[in-house]
């Protein structure tokens, strides 16, 4: 017999026949971790894989309703621009319908005056005047309805650049210079808005004197 071999060789064998399912018990268990513990991080870990479509499909839900939100909300913005325009339009529309519906009467008056037989007639001419003055009032009534207002400077008066346009400077001696000492014609304005200047004549100081 050799020295330091063991009498059995069998014993050698089973030694290593039972130590090598210790070691892969070894390895299948996780140190720290209890077999109920091993369960519970399973089962979260399947939570987890099934709550994911769930998250996926409340999303879609959320989009859907805010999709559906913003064409409500665009189509309503829409039709209210559209009422807008409309309801701009007919504003426009109608209140040049009441301005021309006053100038009929206008016309009508004027009609009237035109068809007089001036031959023949004794107070034509009174006629005529008192047609011309009706007609006036009436074009009068429909520019006041309308605010439709006159600018009617008087002669004296200083020229106003924002109502008064200068067509020209006369010297005078009756009359300050740069005040108006003649009406050509009558402005106009709309509410506060300038239709048509007065056109005016405006003094200046007589040839030769130096205005001291």
């Amino acid at each position: 017999m050799t020295a330091g071999r063991p009498e059995n060789p069998t014993d050698e064998v089973q030694e290593d026949n039972v130590s090598e399912p210790l070691e892969a018990s070894a390895d299948m268990a996780e140190p720290g971790l209890t077999p109920d513990e091993a369960k519970d991080g399973e089962a979260g870990e399947n939570d987890d894989t099934s709550a994911a479509p769930d998250e996926i499909d409340v999303l879609r839900t959320e989009n859907a309703q805010l999709r559906d939100e913003y064409l409500r909300a665009h189509a309503d913005a829409e039709n209210a621009r559209k009422r807008a325009q409309t309801e701009i339009s007919n504003a426009r529309r109608f209140a040049l319908e009441g301005f021309a519906s006053e100038l009929l009467n206008v016309r009508d008056s004027l009609d009237l005056a035109r068809s007089v037989d001036l031959e023949g007639a004794e107070g034509v001419v009174e006629r005529m005047v008192e047609g011309l003055e009706l007609t006036l009032r009436q074009l009068d009534s429909a520019f006041e309805r309308f605010s439709i207002f006159e600018i009617s400077p008087e002669v004296g008066d200083k020229l106003d650049p924002d109502s008064h346009q200068a067509m020209t400077l006369a010297p005078s001696g009756e009359v300050e210079p740069n005040h108006i000492c003649q009406v050509i014609q009558k402005g106009y304005r709309l509410h506060d808005r300038l239709l048509r200047p007065a056109r005016v004549i405006v003094a200046k100081a007589p040839d030769g004197d130096d205005g001291g």
